[in-house]
Parts: structure tokens; sequence; C-alpha cells
């Protein structure tokens, strides 16, 4: 029998791909979203997760964007 769960295919460079492990690691078991690592640049995660994980990745760009000095 064939057991199918769905989700959410996400491709990214390696860096960003790291940043989602980051935060599924850092989240208890029973918050944890990512299905299956595919490879350094592929993930599957639950479909549910998707609008935490782009919001949670646009806040880290966001904190890290140079802005230069309007002085």
């Amino acid at each position: 029998m064939v057991n199918a769960i769905k989700g959410c295919f996400i491709e990214c460079d390696v860096p960003m791909a790291q940043f989602i492990v980051h935060m599924n690691n850092s989240l208890p078991n029973a918050h944890k979203f990512i299905i299956h690592i595919l490879d350094d640049t592929h993930l599957f995660v639950q479909e549910s997760a998707v609008d935490m994980i782009r919001k949670r990745i646009q806040d880290f760009c966001d904190n890290n964007t140079f802005e230069k000095p309007t002085a």
C-alpha cells in the first residue's frame, strides 16, 4: 500500500535552505514542518507551513538589508 503526504516543494539556494532547516530544527517536534530534505537546494514541506516560512524569510531579509545612511 502506498502512503501519500500532501506538501509543497521548495527550491532555493543553499544558504536559504539551511535557514529553513534551522527554523524547522528550532521548533518542538510537534510543530516541525519539513517532510523530507531532497538535496542541498530542494525541500518538501507541509503545505500549512508555507505562509509562515515566507513571513520568516521576509523578516530575515528585511533585518539583513543594508541601508545607506542619510547623513
